[in-house]
């Protein structure tokens, strides 16, 4: 009978099995593997000497061909760290982005911390622009909106989780779920990849609205534009996420709806993805 291997030798076999479907294979491995052990990966780490059993090693092979076949990582463990923030994170919702933040710094910067100010998160999935805001300036009331019930459960539950109930969760498309209602301040990630787009099949597993919403991925982008004005306050601001290809486009869009101090901005790997502008009344 062959000895049990150790966590170092699952982590090094599963990191392999890896390497060609994921940017960080080992680091996959140990999140996956903490999970299936209950373990921290620093725990992990330091107990790399350990055997794994029959039993957890199997759970864990099930984990990695999951992951292998494009799975999301935070879809396997159920959580992702957005703007230092544990969310809980569901195939219901897209899973938050590294670059998204910075859409949340920009966002930060337009309006006084210490203000009531109104703020709109359109398509809020896991909550984690709202509750990023929300955890920053506590005096800010902050609406988030969702066209699925299931992607609001899990921004309710994140709200929970962290302490934050002053947020209000709000189903439907866009601004159908804010009739009448005006804001200071409305952010918005939403879908923008075009629908031939060959970048949608590594994404197969995360939910398709959240991704793109017609041929050229400025669809929506478009009408939260045209229908804004209608929902900001004067002087208030539209901050959007787009796609790297899209800024001269965006703010087109935006100097057509009369929205002024027009600028866009890079994520933090340098690409232009965050656009924003300023509402004047007529």
């Amino acid at each position: 009978m062959s000895a049990m291997p150790t966590i170092a030798e699952t982590v090094t076999v599963a990191a392999l099995t890896l390497k060609s479907h994921s940017e960080s294979p080992r680091l996959d491995a140990e999140l996956l593997l903490g999970k299936v052990l209950r373990l921290s990966r620093a725990s992990l780490i330091a107990r790399d000497n350990e055997a794994v059993t029959p039993a957890d090693e199997l759970q864990f092979a099930e984990l990695i061909s999951q992951r292998a076949h494009g799975v999301p990582i935070a879809y396997l463990t159920g959580n992702r760290e957005f703007w230092s923030l544990p969310l809980t994170v569901t195939p219901d919702v897209l899973v938050p982005r590294p670059e998204t933040e910075s859409l949340v710094q920009h966002a930060l910067e337009l309006l006084p911390a210490g203000d009531a100010c109104s703020v709109l998160d359109l398509g809020t999935g896991s909550g984690a622009i709202a509750l990023s805001l929300a955890t920053e300036r506590p005096r800010w009331t902050i609406t988030g909106v969702d066209l699925s019930p299931q992607a609001l459960s899990v921004a309710a539950e994140n709200a929970a989780a962290l302490d934050l109930p002053h947020i209000a969760w709000r189903l439907g498309s866009w601004f159908d779920a804010v009739p009448g209602e005006r804001f200071h301040l409305i952010v918005a990630n939403p879908p923008y990849i075009g629908a031939s787009d060959p970048a949608l099949l590594k994404l197969k597993a995360e939910p398709a609205m959240a991704l793109t919403s017609g041929p050229t991925g400025l669809e929506s982008l478009s009408v939260i534009i045209a229908q804004a004005p209608q929902h900001l306050h004067a002087r208030g601001w539209l901050v959007l996420e787009h796609g790297s290809t899209q800024a001269t486009d965006v703010s087109q869009l935006l100097n057509q709806r009369g929205f002024a101090a027009i600028r866009t901005f890079p994520d933090f790997s340098g690409k232009p993805r965050i656009t924003l502008g300023i509402h004047t009344q007529h």
